[in-house]
């Protein structure tokens, strides 16, 4: 009878597993089914997510959805992009509008939790700060009492803000515009003292739209901790796997020196782990459900992490972020791939 009982559970057990099985693929079926990747990114900030004047998207998330579309189709271009405001992003993600979403977004306990989603890896390190003009002579966020002060609503930025001028027993006057443009529009007519966001963001605002950069400095303090992480929904294990081993395999080709351009010269070599990423030892690819040279298209067609950050927020761009936390982990950074194998 024991045993009986025992076999009639784990038949419930493995009927449980299989469900879910068939149940989690529905995403990554729908988009390898479509032939092209939904991707939610940001509305237009520079050096993450931006159209040119010609309609191409280009971006340091933009390279995330690239890599994805790269490792699934063997083809980077394969990406309808979405953009959508503060507001707009997580419903968008919910409902199935976008497969996922690639817009500075903080990875936070309560968005992987009560929201339904999950985060691949962090892609980008980052804190929230303070962007003012030089000509108001301030140092420091905590000369800040009673400042006018710009802040994008429903956003994480928004509680950091209060929560730091209350810690601080300091006083503020918010001025809350949904949309990015119009938000840095008004700080740089005057209608705010400061304007507050993660401080790359702040960096992309003083180069794009002010008339003269110099004018404005990011004040030292950084407030918060602000990892940006892809999202994707709960409920398809084998589609958050792809985004997130897409994501470890750019980090992993900065640490093995392995670039879109030399890629190719790598084929042959003994190393186990870059002959996992090149395809050469089979047996990834097939678990993740694509082709076995999965990473050497991401690689190749997108470039590895470090490529992807120079270009688009580096020494390359108009940002020129330094690398700081998002250097390689053993630069000093936080830049960490999990073990391919």
């Amino acid at each position: 009878m024991k045993r009986l009982a025992l076999l009639a559970t784990l038949a419930l057990f493995g009927g449980t597993v299989l469900s879910s099985q068939v149940q989690a693929g529905a995403t990554f079926d729908a988009v390898k089914a479509r032939g092209s990747l939904n991707c939610g990114v940001h509305t237009g900030l520079a050096g993450f997510g931006a159209p040119d004047d010609k309609g191409n998207w280009a971006g340091l998330d933009v390279d995330v959805c690239r890599a994805v579309a790269a490792a699934l189709f063997g083809d980077a271009k394969k990406v309808k992009y979405v953009p959508l405001t503060t507001q707009q992003r997580f419903t968008a993600l919910q409902s199935g509008e976008i497969d996922m979403l690639s817009r500075n977004t903080t990875l936070t306990s309560q968005r992987d939790t009560e929201l339904g989603l999950n985060f691949g890896p962090p892609n980008f390190y980052d804190g929230q700060g303070f962007l003012v003009p030089k000509k108001l002579n301030v140092k420091s966020a905590k000369e800040l009492n009673g400042a006018t002060i710009c802040v994008l609503p429903g956003t994480t930025t928004e509680l950091n803000l209060t929560d730091y001028f209350r810690a601080n027993k300091m006083d503020f006057k918010p001025v809350v515009i949904e949309k990015q443009d119009e938000l840095a529009a008004a700080f740089f007519a005057g209608r705010c003292d400061a304007i507050t966001s993660d401080s790359s963001q702040l960096a992309s605002i003083r180069s794009a739209q002010a008339s003269n950069p110099d004018d404005y400095v990011i004040l030292p303090e950084l407030i918060s901790k602000e990892p940006f992480a892809t999202g994707v929904r709960h409920g398809d294990d084998q589609w958050f796997d792809l985004v997130k081993w897409v994501i470890y395999a750019t980090f992993e080709a900065e640490e093995k020196g392995i670039t879109s351009a030399n890629i190719d010269s790598f084929k042959g070599k003994t190393d186990p782990v870059v002959k996992r990423l090149l395809g050469e030892t089979p047996g990834l690819g097939k678990a993740l459900g694509v082709g076995e040279d999965w990473a050497y298209q991401a690689i190749k067609q997108v470039g590895n992490y470090g490529e992807s950050f120079e270009r688009n927020v580096g020494s390359g761009s108009k940002l020129k972020l330094p690398r700081g936390l998002n250097a390689q982990w053993n630069k000093g950074g936080l830049i960490y791939a999990l073990p391919i194998r």
